[in-house]
Protein backbone atom coordinates (compact mmCIF):
# COMPACT_ATOMS: atom_id res chain seq x y z
CA UNK A 1 0.00 0.00 0.00
CA UNK A 2 1.45 3.24 -1.62
CA UNK A 3 -1.62 5.38 -0.81
CA UNK A 4 -2.80 6.79 1.79
CA UNK A 5 -6.07 4.86 3.12
CA UNK A 6 -8.44 5.45 5.68
CA UNK A 7 -8.53 2.17 7.53
CA UNK A 8 -10.79 1.87 10.70
CA UNK A 9 -9.26 -0.11 13.34
CA UNK A 10 -11.11 -2.19 16.45
CA UNK A 11 -9.51 -0.61 19.32
CA UNK A 12 -10.26 -3.12 22.01
CA UNK A 13 -8.38 -1.19 25.13
CA UNK A 14 -5.56 -3.40 24.44
CA UNK A 15 -2.01 -2.99 23.69
CA UNK A 16 -2.29 -4.85 20.04
CA UNK A 17 -5.00 -3.15 18.56
CA UNK A 18 -2.99 0.20 20.14
CA UNK A 19 0.11 -0.68 17.83
CA UNK A 20 -2.01 -1.21 15.25
CA UNK A 21 -2.94 1.91 14.92
CA UNK A 22 -0.13 3.50 16.11
CA UNK A 23 1.94 1.53 12.84
CA UNK A 24 -1.32 2.37 10.28
CA UNK A 25 -0.50 6.14 11.40
CA UNK A 26 3.12 5.85 10.86
CA UNK A 27 2.58 4.45 7.57
CA UNK A 28 0.90 7.39 6.81
CA UNK A 29 -3.16 6.56 6.56
CA UNK A 30 -5.93 8.07 7.97
CA UNK A 31 -6.83 6.05 10.89
CA UNK A 32 -10.58 6.37 13.22
CA UNK A 33 -10.43 3.58 15.88
CA UNK A 34 -14.17 1.81 17.17
CA UNK A 35 -14.55 0.55 20.17
CA UNK A 36 -16.80 -2.18 19.98
CA UNK A 37 -19.39 -3.17 22.86
CA UNK A 38 -19.85 -6.87 22.26
CA UNK A 39 -21.65 -7.83 25.46
CA UNK A 40 -23.99 -6.68 27.97
CA UNK A 41 -26.51 -8.15 30.37
CA UNK A 42 -30.19 -8.01 29.87
CA UNK A 43 -32.00 -5.26 30.93
CA UNK A 44 -28.80 -2.80 30.47
CA UNK A 45 -29.13 0.62 28.52
CA UNK A 46 -26.78 1.05 25.34
CA UNK A 47 -24.43 3.49 26.54
CA UNK A 48 -21.03 2.36 26.51
CA UNK A 49 -20.14 4.81 29.35
CA UNK A 50 -22.46 3.58 31.57
CA UNK A 51 -21.70 -0.03 31.59
CA UNK A 52 -23.09 -1.44 35.05
CA UNK A 53 -21.65 -5.30 34.32
CA UNK A 54 -19.39 -5.46 37.34
CA UNK A 55 -18.36 -8.44 35.33
CA UNK A 56 -17.30 -7.46 32.29
CA UNK A 57 -14.17 -4.73 31.36
CA UNK A 58 -15.55 -2.81 28.92
CA UNK A 59 -15.85 0.59 30.90
CA UNK A 60 -11.99 0.43 31.63
CA UNK A 61 -11.07 -0.96 28.31
CA UNK A 62 -13.11 2.00 26.63
CA UNK A 63 -11.35 4.16 28.82
CA UNK A 64 -7.90 2.52 28.02
CA UNK A 65 -8.57 2.81 24.40
CA UNK A 66 -9.84 6.43 25.05
CA UNK A 67 -6.11 7.47 25.86
CA UNK A 68 -3.90 5.89 23.65
CA UNK A 69 -6.38 7.65 20.97
CA UNK A 70 -5.77 10.75 22.81
CA UNK A 71 -1.79 10.42 22.61
CA UNK A 72 -2.46 9.27 18.68
CA UNK A 73 -4.56 12.61 17.75
CA UNK A 74 -7.19 10.21 16.28
CA UNK A 75 -10.95 10.05 16.55
CA UNK A 76 -12.74 7.09 18.90
CA UNK A 77 -16.13 5.59 18.38
CA UNK A 78 -18.15 3.60 20.58
CA UNK A 79 -20.51 1.32 18.53
CA UNK A 80 -22.84 -1.27 20.88
CA UNK A 81 -23.01 -4.90 19.08
CA UNK A 82 -24.23 -6.09 21.90
CA UNK A 83 -27.87 -7.11 19.85
CA UNK A 84 -26.12 -8.87 17.41
CA UNK A 85 -23.66 -10.68 19.41
CA UNK A 86 -26.84 -11.76 21.40
CA UNK A 87 -28.38 -12.97 18.54
CA UNK A 88 -25.50 -14.32 16.04
CA UNK A 89 -23.46 -15.38 19.22
CA UNK A 90 -24.62 -15.95 22.49
CA UNK A 91 -28.06 -17.80 21.36
CA UNK A 92 -25.63 -20.61 19.45
CA UNK A 93 -23.02 -20.54 22.89
CA UNK A 94 -26.55 -21.75 25.03
CA UNK A 95 -28.04 -23.74 22.25
CA UNK A 96 -24.65 -25.59 22.17
CA UNK A 97 -24.25 -26.13 25.90
CA UNK A 98 -27.66 -27.07 25.87
CA UNK A 99 -26.68 -29.88 23.78
CA UNK A 100 -23.63 -30.63 25.93
CA UNK A 101 -21.34 -29.65 23.32
CA UNK A 102 -18.66 -27.38 24.22
CA UNK A 103 -18.54 -24.56 22.17
CA UNK A 104 -15.81 -21.70 21.10
CA UNK A 105 -17.53 -18.35 20.72
CA UNK A 106 -14.23 -16.53 19.83
CA UNK A 107 -14.40 -18.07 16.56
CA UNK A 108 -18.30 -17.28 15.69
CA UNK A 109 -17.47 -13.45 17.60
CA UNK A 110 -14.81 -13.28 14.80
CA UNK A 111 -17.02 -14.31 12.12
CA UNK A 112 -20.04 -12.43 13.22
CA UNK A 113 -19.12 -9.55 15.02
CA UNK A 114 -15.53 -8.08 14.10
CA UNK A 115 -15.40 -9.55 9.98
CA UNK A 116 -19.14 -9.00 9.52
CA UNK A 117 -20.96 -6.57 11.82
CA UNK A 118 -17.91 -4.46 12.15
CA UNK A 119 -16.77 -4.54 9.22
CA UNK A 120 -20.60 -3.26 7.26
CA UNK A 121 -19.94 -0.07 10.11
CA UNK A 122 -16.36 0.57 8.82
CA UNK A 123 -17.65 0.51 5.05
CA UNK A 124 -20.53 3.26 6.38
CA UNK A 125 -17.96 5.24 7.46
CA UNK A 126 -16.04 4.79 4.36
CA UNK A 127 -13.26 3.08 4.97
CA UNK A 128 -11.05 1.01 2.38
CA UNK A 129 -9.82 -1.44 5.09
CA UNK A 130 -10.59 -2.27 9.05
CA UNK A 131 -8.14 -3.19 10.98
CA UNK A 132 -7.28 -5.65 14.54
CA UNK A 133 -4.75 -6.70 16.62
CA UNK A 134 -4.69 -9.85 15.97
CA UNK A 135 -1.46 -12.11 15.51
CA UNK A 136 -1.83 -13.13 12.04
CA UNK A 137 -1.32 -12.60 8.40
CA UNK A 138 -2.95 -12.08 5.01
CA UNK A 139 -0.84 -12.71 1.76
CA UNK A 140 -2.67 -12.29 -1.27
CA UNK A 141 -1.33 -15.61 -3.59
CA UNK A 142 -2.26 -17.65 -6.51
CA UNK A 143 -5.28 -15.61 -7.07
CA UNK A 144 -6.46 -15.97 -3.65
CA UNK A 145 -5.98 -14.22 -0.05
CA UNK A 146 -4.20 -16.42 2.30
CA UNK A 147 -4.65 -16.23 6.05
CA UNK A 148 -1.02 -17.19 7.57
CA UNK A 149 0.12 -17.57 11.15
CA UNK A 150 1.41 -15.03 13.32
CA UNK A 151 5.38 -14.73 13.16
CA UNK A 152 4.89 -14.93 16.96
CA UNK A 153 4.20 -18.95 17.35
CA UNK A 154 2.86 -18.51 20.93
CA UNK A 155 0.35 -15.56 20.01
CA UNK A 156 -0.62 -17.26 17.05
CA UNK A 157 -4.51 -16.16 16.57
CA UNK A 158 -5.25 -17.89 13.16
CA UNK A 159 -7.35 -20.63 14.82
CA UNK A 160 -9.57 -18.47 16.07
CA UNK A 161 -9.97 -16.79 12.25
CA UNK A 162 -10.50 -19.98 10.39
CA UNK A 163 -14.33 -18.83 9.57
CA UNK A 164 -13.28 -15.88 7.33
CA UNK A 165 -13.71 -15.38 3.75
CA UNK A 166 -12.28 -14.45 0.81
CA UNK A 167 -14.48 -10.70 0.67
CA UNK A 168 -13.30 -10.22 4.63
CA UNK A 169 -9.75 -10.93 3.99
CA UNK A 170 -9.84 -8.92 1.34
CA UNK A 171 -11.10 -6.21 3.16
CA UNK A 172 -8.94 -6.89 6.70
CA UNK A 173 -5.47 -6.10 7.79
CA UNK A 174 -3.28 -6.97 10.36
CA UNK A 175 -0.49 -4.70 11.04
CA UNK A 176 0.87 -6.69 14.09
CA UNK A 177 0.92 -10.05 12.50
CA UNK A 178 4.83 -9.95 11.78
CA UNK A 179 5.68 -8.73 15.00
CA UNK A 180 6.42 -10.94 18.43
CA UNK A 181 4.20 -9.65 21.67
CA UNK A 182 7.92 -8.91 22.97
CA UNK A 183 8.34 -6.32 19.71
CA UNK A 184 4.86 -5.68 20.19
CA UNK A 185 5.27 -4.58 24.12
CA UNK A 186 8.51 -2.32 23.22
CA UNK A 187 6.96 -0.36 20.32
CA UNK A 188 4.25 0.90 22.71
CA UNK A 189 6.40 1.81 25.55
CA UNK A 190 8.07 3.78 23.28
CA UNK A 191 4.79 5.92 22.37
CA UNK A 192 4.27 6.14 26.03
CA UNK A 193 1.06 4.14 25.94
CA UNK A 194 -0.54 3.71 29.33
CA UNK A 195 -1.62 0.30 28.25
CA UNK A 196 1.96 -1.13 27.85
CA UNK A 197 2.06 -3.57 30.50
CA UNK A 198 -1.57 -4.43 29.90
CA UNK A 199 -2.19 -8.39 30.29
CA UNK A 200 -3.59 -10.12 27.48
CA UNK A 201 -7.21 -10.68 28.22
CA UNK A 202 -8.45 -14.62 29.05
CA UNK A 203 -11.16 -16.35 29.03
CA UNK A 204 -14.94 -15.43 28.23
CA UNK A 205 -15.72 -11.48 28.42
CA UNK A 206 -19.02 -12.05 29.66
CA UNK A 207 -18.76 -14.48 31.78
CA UNK A 208 -15.89 -12.69 33.77
CA UNK A 209 -14.81 -13.43 36.86
CA UNK A 210 -18.16 -15.29 38.01
CA UNK A 211 -17.87 -19.14 38.49
CA UNK A 212 -18.44 -20.75 35.05
CA UNK A 213 -21.32 -23.25 37.06
CA UNK A 214 -23.21 -19.66 38.60
CA UNK A 215 -23.06 -17.98 34.87
CA UNK A 216 -24.38 -20.82 32.60
CA UNK A 217 -27.44 -21.72 35.76
CA UNK A 218 -28.64 -18.09 34.94
CA UNK A 219 -29.55 -19.43 31.54
CA UNK A 220 -30.21 -23.28 31.21
CA UNK A 221 -31.73 -25.58 33.71
CA UNK A 222 -29.67 -27.70 34.99
CA UNK A 223 -30.49 -32.14 35.14
CA UNK A 224 -28.13 -33.84 37.65
CA UNK A 225 -27.30 -36.69 37.88
CA UNK A 226 -24.77 -39.81 38.53
CA UNK A 227 -21.30 -40.62 37.60
CA UNK A 228 -19.86 -43.84 36.78
CA UNK A 229 -16.41 -45.11 35.82
CA UNK A 230 -16.04 -46.52 32.11
CA UNK A 231 -17.08 -49.99 34.03
CA UNK A 232 -20.27 -48.26 35.31
CA UNK A 233 -19.55 -48.32 39.06
CA UNK A 234 -21.06 -45.13 40.28
CA UNK A 235 -18.73 -43.14 41.95
CA UNK A 236 -20.34 -39.54 42.50
CA UNK A 237 -23.16 -37.35 41.27
CA UNK A 238 -22.58 -34.31 38.86
CA UNK A 239 -24.29 -31.40 38.70
CA UNK A 240 -25.33 -31.46 35.09
CA UNK A 241 -24.14 -32.87 31.93
CA UNK A 242 -23.58 -29.25 29.93
CA UNK A 243 -21.13 -28.42 33.03
CA UNK A 244 -18.35 -30.71 31.78
CA UNK A 245 -16.20 -31.13 29.19
CA UNK A 246 -14.24 -34.03 27.76
CA UNK A 247 -11.27 -34.37 29.53
CA UNK A 248 -11.90 -32.72 32.79
CA UNK A 249 -10.04 -33.08 36.06
CA UNK A 250 -10.92 -30.05 37.81
CA UNK A 251 -14.00 -29.66 39.93
CA UNK A 252 -15.11 -33.59 39.73
CA UNK A 253 -15.25 -33.98 43.77
CA UNK A 254 -14.65 -37.57 43.35
CA UNK A 255 -11.23 -37.80 44.64
CA UNK A 256 -10.30 -40.49 47.54
CA UNK A 257 -12.41 -43.21 45.97
CA UNK A 258 -12.03 -46.71 47.71
CA UNK A 259 -10.05 -49.23 45.70
CA UNK A 260 -9.26 -46.84 43.26
CA UNK A 261 -5.49 -45.29 42.29
CA UNK A 262 -4.07 -42.36 43.57
CA UNK A 263 -4.56 -40.88 40.01
CA UNK A 264 -6.74 -37.86 39.20
CA UNK A 265 -9.93 -39.00 37.28
CA UNK A 266 -10.92 -37.80 33.77
CA UNK A 267 -13.78 -37.07 32.00
CA UNK A 268 -14.57 -39.26 29.21
CA UNK A 269 -17.68 -39.25 28.03
CA UNK A 270 -21.29 -38.07 28.06
CA UNK A 271 -24.54 -40.62 28.15
CA UNK A 272 -26.50 -37.91 27.49
CA UNK A 273 -29.93 -40.94 27.55
CA UNK A 274 -29.45 -41.61 30.34
CA UNK A 275 -27.65 -38.55 31.94
CA UNK A 276 -24.67 -40.17 32.91
CA UNK A 277 -20.75 -38.44 33.84
CA UNK A 278 -18.65 -41.42 32.85
CA UNK A 279 -15.00 -40.90 34.05
CA UNK A 280 -12.28 -42.72 33.91
CA UNK A 281 -8.12 -42.81 35.55
CA UNK A 282 -7.20 -43.89 31.87
CA UNK A 283 -5.52 -40.84 30.97
CA UNK A 284 -5.00 -43.69 27.64
CA UNK A 285 -8.66 -44.68 27.66
CA UNK A 286 -10.09 -45.04 23.92
CA UNK A 287 -12.77 -42.69 25.40
CA UNK A 288 -9.92 -39.69 25.70
CA UNK A 289 -7.55 -40.98 23.23
CA UNK A 290 -8.60 -41.12 19.47
CA UNK A 291 -7.36 -41.07 16.01
CA UNK A 292 -10.72 -40.14 14.19
CA UNK A 293 -12.94 -37.32 14.08
CA UNK A 294 -16.06 -36.05 12.10
CA UNK A 295 -16.77 -32.38 11.28
CA UNK A 296 -19.76 -30.08 10.48
CA UNK A 297 -19.98 -26.84 9.30
CA UNK A 298 -16.97 -27.70 7.77
CA UNK A 299 -15.86 -24.01 5.79
CA UNK A 300 -12.67 -23.89 3.66
CA UNK A 301 -11.16 -19.98 3.11
CA UNK A 302 -10.52 -20.21 -0.24
CA UNK A 303 -13.80 -21.42 -0.82
CA UNK A 304 -13.02 -24.60 -2.87
CA UNK A 305 -12.36 -27.38 -0.89
CA UNK A 306 -9.37 -29.61 -1.48
CA UNK A 307 -9.43 -32.88 -3.20
CA UNK A 308 -9.70 -35.82 -0.84
CA UNK A 309 -7.53 -37.81 0.52
CA UNK A 310 -5.82 -34.47 1.64
CA UNK A 311 -2.88 -34.85 3.80
CA UNK A 312 -2.28 -31.87 6.13
CA UNK A 313 -2.09 -30.68 10.03
CA UNK A 314 -4.50 -29.89 11.84
CA UNK A 315 -5.12 -28.37 15.33
CA UNK A 316 -8.30 -29.30 17.47
CA UNK A 317 -7.75 -26.55 19.90
CA UNK A 318 -6.03 -23.44 20.20
CA UNK A 319 -2.48 -23.29 21.28
CA UNK A 320 -1.98 -27.21 20.20
CA UNK A 321 1.14 -28.32 18.28
CA UNK A 322 -0.01 -29.21 14.20
CA UNK A 323 -0.88 -32.69 14.20
CA UNK A 324 -0.27 -34.47 10.83
CA UNK A 325 -3.79 -35.73 9.78
CA UNK A 326 -5.44 -37.24 6.60
CA UNK A 327 -8.98 -35.63 5.58
CA UNK A 328 -11.09 -37.60 3.73
CA UNK A 329 -14.37 -35.71 2.38
CA UNK A 330 -17.73 -36.83 3.13
CA UNK A 331 -20.03 -34.00 1.89
CA UNK A 332 -19.85 -30.13 1.04
CA UNK A 333 -19.92 -29.56 4.82
CA UNK A 334 -18.57 -32.40 6.73
CA UNK A 335 -15.21 -34.29 6.36
CA UNK A 336 -13.68 -36.95 7.99
CA UNK A 337 -10.22 -36.42 9.56
CA UNK A 338 -7.49 -39.27 10.70
CA UNK A 339 -4.74 -38.21 12.58
CA UNK A 340 -1.74 -39.96 12.56
CA UNK A 341 -0.96 -40.14 16.22
CA UNK A 342 -3.99 -40.84 18.63
CA UNK A 343 -5.06 -36.89 19.50
CA UNK A 344 -6.11 -36.52 23.41
CA UNK A 345 -9.69 -35.28 24.76
CA UNK A 346 -11.42 -34.36 21.17
CA UNK A 347 -14.10 -32.58 22.39
CA UNK A 348 -17.61 -32.07 20.62
CA UNK A 349 -18.24 -28.64 19.81
CA UNK A 350 -14.83 -27.67 19.69
CA UNK A 351 -13.57 -26.54 16.21
CA UNK A 352 -10.86 -28.40 14.11
CA UNK A 353 -9.04 -25.86 12.03
CA UNK A 354 -6.50 -27.44 8.96
CA UNK A 355 -3.42 -25.82 7.82
CA UNK A 356 -0.64 -26.48 4.61
CA UNK A 357 2.37 -25.64 6.66
CA UNK A 358 1.87 -21.22 7.91
CA UNK A 359 -1.32 -21.02 6.01
CA UNK A 360 -4.69 -21.73 7.54
CA UNK A 361 -6.76 -23.66 5.45
CA UNK A 362 -10.22 -23.24 7.27
CA UNK A 363 -11.90 -26.17 9.48
CA UNK A 364 -15.11 -27.30 11.13
CA UNK A 365 -17.09 -28.12 14.21
CA UNK A 366 -16.32 -31.36 16.06
CA UNK A 367 -18.98 -33.89 15.97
Amino acid sequence: MTKKLHIVVGMSGGVDSAVAALLLQQAGHKVTAVFMQNWQEQGQNQDHDQDKDQHCSAAKDYADAAQVCKILNIPLLAVNFSKEYWQRVFAYFLDEYANFRTPNPDVLCNKEIKFKAFLSYANELGADYIATGHYARIEFSHNKFCLLKGVDTTKDQSYFLYLLNQDQLAKSLFPIGHLTKIKVREIAAAAHFPNQHKKDSTGICFIGERKFKTFLSEYLLAKPGVIVTTDNKTIGEHDGLMFYTIGQRQGLKIGGQKNSAEAPWYVANKDIKNNLLIVTQDRTHPLLSKAQLITKELHWISNVAPKTPYSCTAKIRYRQLDQACTISQINSESCAVEFKAPQWAITPGQSVVFYNNDECLGGGIIV
